[in-house]
């Protein structure tokens, strides 16, 4: 190597060296200065504290004084010394320590410190050489920059009072891949809620734009809170048109995680009318119509999404078809229950009795043309789960008492709300303390987002895929549940209630398989007592109790002394087996 060339490469060796050094001396001092800024009101503060405490106990009587002093002196230590003056300390504590112990080494030791400095220096150069420092993943855009610019504590500091914004101070904020997010101080009476209602001076402070969605909440700890700017979204650059293979209901804005609702929750569903409350409900009730063991009933006076999914589920669109489809419903829930083995909580769906999901699509229209079915709807919501029939209502208007019945709303266990107007609305779909803790809908654009809470998720929201109503139309058809009475097993005895003095009567036969069907065949083999039916055919005792008293109504059975019960006697003519 000539002497031209290994000056050259000498030289940019070092100025990759003095590059490095600047950058980490740069980084650190703006380290420094922030923690500063964000430590020196701590020090304040306890100042003031140990003030007021010599003021009430000067003689030092009590250990109010002493708390305070170590406070502040535990305050001091927590703030950094400008990176001069860390240099500086540095420096004259390494000059004094050589001084003191150099003449005190002897030369091998010299000698093998050069050579470990000699190879610590060559490390370093090939390290340099063959790292690269990876790109930022995520660069920020010229809007995020300015905010970035004036977020910054510096910025802060200087605006915040002509802002009205006293007593508060940023920390450093952060790009992430929702949004830019930032700590801020609270100093004497400020809250998060009451920075909540500060939003217009925080967006006058910053210069933001209008639509630009700003999110505050309380912070880790108390005295912060949390302030958001979404100025990006997690869900950017998805697809989130529906098909089979993307059966999520949309993906979160905050994290980018594919949300799910599954099925056998009760749900609320209400948005303002533009929101894409219809569009946001499709992905679910594809899930709540496919597969034999689901099965889907919709209610639907507007005759519009009902219309798209009647090859698919039931729908009932005029306010008798309401009231006999609830009337069906409720009779379906109340046999399942009485036939629920004992020990189970929840029906098993089968193929002949599958889950079924019922659907009320613009609840305040139901409540006002079809008001009668109302009661059975409500026993549905309250006791429909254990009998895998679920209700999921959907309103425009999210009122108690107007677009949700009292009665049904404490039973939502899962609450998707996308665009209301007001955040009285919100608070009715989300829970009073909706606002307090972030779930502002009010705030949501319109349409396709929306918040979901289910007790589990944060308010972060969720853009919902886009179902098209000629993709539900193309869906292939699944079998349309209706109530019927099975029809009686081929062979079975038809019994015939005979009256001496009056023409024949026929007795009409058990449903193979109910409940009056599996008494009987516990009799079949003797007169039995009530409690040993109860065993032999494994219900429960209230469910035998009133099939026994119907059964013995009908004549398809009769009681006999001691407690007994039998099937109806031949020899007597009470009634005949044909």
């Amino acid at each position: 190597m000539s002497h031209p060339t290994a000056w050259q490469t000498h030289r940019q060796y070092a100025a990759t060296a003095a590059r490095w050094t600047a950058d980490r001396w740069s980084k650190e001092t703006d380290r420094r200065r922030t923690l500063r800024a964000a430590r020196k009101p701590l020090v304040r503060d306890a100042r003031a504290a140990l003030a007021q405490a010599q003021a009430i106990d000067p003689q030092k009587v009590t250990s109010i004084v002493h708390r305070a002093e170590r406070e502040l002196a535990t305050a001091k230590r927590k703030v950094p010394d400008p990176m001069w003056l860390f240099a500086s300390k540095t420096a004259l504590a390494t000059a004094a320590a050589g001084y003191v112990g150099l003449p005190l080494v002897p030369g091998r030791v010299w000698m093998w410190a050069a050579v470990a400095v000699s190879v610590a220096v060559a490390g370093a150069i090939a390290w340099a050489l063959l790292h690269r420092p990876a790109a930022c993943a995520i660069e920020p855009t010229a809007e995020e920059r300015a905010l970035l610019k004036r977020l910054q504590p510096e910025h802060w500091r200087e605006h915040a009072e002509q802002r009205g914004l006293t007593g508060t101070l940023t920390g450093r904020p952060k790009l992430t891949e929702s949004g830019i997010v930032v700590a801020v101080r609270l100093d004497g009476q400020w809250t998060a809620t009451k920075l909540r209602g500060a939003e217009d001076h925080i967006r006058a402070l910053l210069g933001a734009r209008t639509g630009l969605r700003m999110q505050i909440k309380a912070g880790k700890q108390g005295g912060w809170a949390e302030l958001t700017l979404r100025t990006r979204s997690a869900a950017d650059g998805d697809d989130l048109l529906w098909s089979p293979e993307r059966r999520s209901l949309g993906i979160d804005t905050v994290t980018g995680e594919h949300v799910t609702v599954p099925l056998g929750e009760r749900l609320l569903i209400a948005g303002r009318s533009g929101a894409g409350k219809s569009v946001a409900s499709r992905p679910l009730l594809y899930d709540a119509s496919e597969g034999d063991t689901n099965a889907l009933v919709i209610i639907d006076l507007k005759r519009v999404e009902g219309r798209l999914w009647d090859h698919r589920a039931r729908v009932a669109s005029t306010p008798e078809e309401v009231i006999a489809v609830v009337g069906e419903l409720d009779s379906e829930m109340h046999d399942r229950l009485d036939v629920l083995p004992k020990g189970q909580d929840t029906w098993t769906p089968s193929s002949d009795r599958p889950r079924i999901t019922v659907v009320v699509d613009e609840g305040a229209e139901v409540l006002t043309a079809a008001g009668s079915a109302l009661p059975g709807l409500e026993s549905i919501a309250r006791m429909g789960r254990a009998a895998c029939i679920d209700l999921w209502w959907m309103t425009q208007k999210p009122t108690i008492n107007d677009g949700i019945p009292k009665q049904i709303a404490p039973q939502i266990s899962t609450s998707i709300c996308l665009a209301v107007r007001t955040p009285a609305e919100a608070r009715v779909v989300l829970g009073e303390d909706a606002q307090a803790k972030g779930w502002t809908a009010d705030e949501l654009p319109a349409p396709g987002v929306a918040l979901i809470r289910d007790g589990k998720r944060k308010p972060d929201p969720v853009k919902v895929r886009y179902m098209d109503k000629a993709v539900v139309i193309a869906l292939p058809d699944q079998p349309i549940w209706s109530r019927t009475t099975a029809p009686a097993t081929a062979g079975a005895p038809t019994l015939t209630l005979v009256k001496p003095t009056t023409e024949p009567v026929t007795a009409a036969a058990p449903a193979a398989g109910s409940v009056d069907d599996r008494v009987l065949s516990a009799l079949r083999s003797g007169p039995l007592r009530q409690a040993d039916i109860v065993t032999t055919a494994e219900l429960p005792k209230g469910t035998v109790s009133k099939a026994v008293k119907r059964l013995a109504e009908s004549g398809l059975l009769q009681r006999l002394d001691g407690g007994l019960l039998a099937l109806p006697d031949t020899d007597t003519g009470t009634a005949v087996a044909s």
